[in-house]
């Protein structure tokens, strides 16, 4: 699968990757007392003999983009930490499932923004089939059977209107939402759930995530940077003394701008049904035509990005080394998968604006994430 563009970064699911933090922090290794040296090598050393740990989820903010402005976020630039992966697709609806429930996408079977189900494509993030909500047809609990956070019951320190949604359910449920109204009562109630004896607490933020799509690189990226630095900051100051700051994220983003790639009427003739979404998109097909659309495909839009079918990539495992077979009837036949700055159309994967930046893909910009850590004094 040569290509001018590098070949893609394969998710490392059983070295420094998001999926591996939750079973570090709270499998069995680490509930008999304080975290010593049973954590791995690529956990930042904060964590060890720490007291309590609280894990600031940043939407978007990949570890390319934070290494470009370190000039502008002191606070996350001082923390001590690295690069780990995300996984495949870098889509927040399966990134953050990996996070909570320590799984593979392969595992745990949301395996992107929009996949197929029962023959029709589920929007993930809005739980939805077209303009149609399908939480009583699809329950979230039927499609994503684990529990997350190793069954324990975390306070998790999100956005008060996401708490009830489909999405929510699917990857969070079991857990005690503390829900925030304005992103500064996040530091306040992350510390007064520490205060009261919780030994774990989970935090999500997605300003970073929504003002890359809305605006892209540019003045309002760094104003918004700027503000989850003093988040960060704002954290470590008010944490009790010997709590433990990480700061983690989904995905990074690549700036595509107008670059919309539309795949020719002649190229469509072959697809029954796209999924995926713009930097990942999945083309399904007759079972007989995946050789000759991939082909096609690859001349068509090899120039721009690679071309995968879906046996290749459970192959090289994208997904995971296990990816059971109700959860393959959710991947698409054929990817095509940026490297350069592009984003696939379909009309279908449409919202009330055009994104300027997206992800998806799997370049260092969008699979590269920070795991960072400060101690609280």
């Amino acid at each position: 699968m040569s290509h001018p563009g590098g070949e893609p970064i394969i998710p490392n699911y059983s070295g420094p990757n998001v999926r591996g933090i939750i079973p570090a922090i709270l499998g069995p290794q680490s509930r008999l007392g304080a975290w010593g040296d049973e954590m791995p090598a690529w956990m930042p050393d904060a964590v060890k003999g720490a007291d309590a740990v609280v894990l600031l989820v940043l939407d978007g903010l990949g570890w390319d983009q934070l290494d470009d402005h370190r000039a502008i976020a002191p606070t996350l630039a001082s923390m001590q930490g690295q690069a780990i992966h995300t996984v495949a697709p870098t889509t927040t609806a399966t990134a953050l499932t990996s996070i909570t429930t320590g799984l593979t996408p392969g595992e745990h079977g949301l395996v992107g923004y929009r996949m197929m189900l029962g023959g029709e494509v589920l929007n993930v993030l809005r739980w939805a089939v077209g303009d149609q909500q399908v939480r009583r047809s699809h329950p979230p609990r039927d499609v994503q059977t684990f529990v997350p956070f190793m069954g324990d019951e975390i306070p998790v320190v999100a956005q008060g209107e996401l708490q009830n949604s489909p999405f929510s359910e699917a990857h969070l449920r079991g857990c005690r939402p503390v829900g925030w109204r304005a992103p500064s009562s996040i530091a306040v109630e992350a510390a007064a759930q520490v205060t009261a004896g919780e030994r774990f607490v989970y935090c999500y933020y997605n300003g970073i995530d929504k003002i890359a799509h809305e605006r892209g690189f540019g003045a309002f990226y760094d104003a918004e940077l700027r503000y989850s630095d003093r988040l960060v900051a704002d954290l470590l100051e008010t944490l009790p003394a010997g709590t433990a700051l990480l700061v983690t994220a989904d995905h990074g983003q690549v700036d595509v701008g107008d670059q919309i790639i539309h795949p020719t009427d002649e190229l469509l003739r072959m697809v029954t049904q796209q999924s995926g979404e713009g930097r990942f998109r999945w083309f399904h097909c007759a079972a007989a035509d995946v050789d000759d659309l991939a082909a096609a495909a690859a001349d068509e839009i090899g120039d721009t990005g690679w071309v995968v079918t879906k046996e290749q990539m459970l192959d090289d495992h994208w997904f995971g080394p296990t990816v059971s077979p109700p959860i393959q009837r959710r991947l698409g036949d054929v990817a095509l998968v940026a490297s350069s700055d592009v984003s696939y159309f379909d009309p279908a994967d449409s919202g009330p604006f055009e994104l300027v930046c997206r992800h998806g893909s799997l370049t260092s910009a969008e699979v590269n994430v920070p795991l960072l850590g400060l101690l609280a004094e």
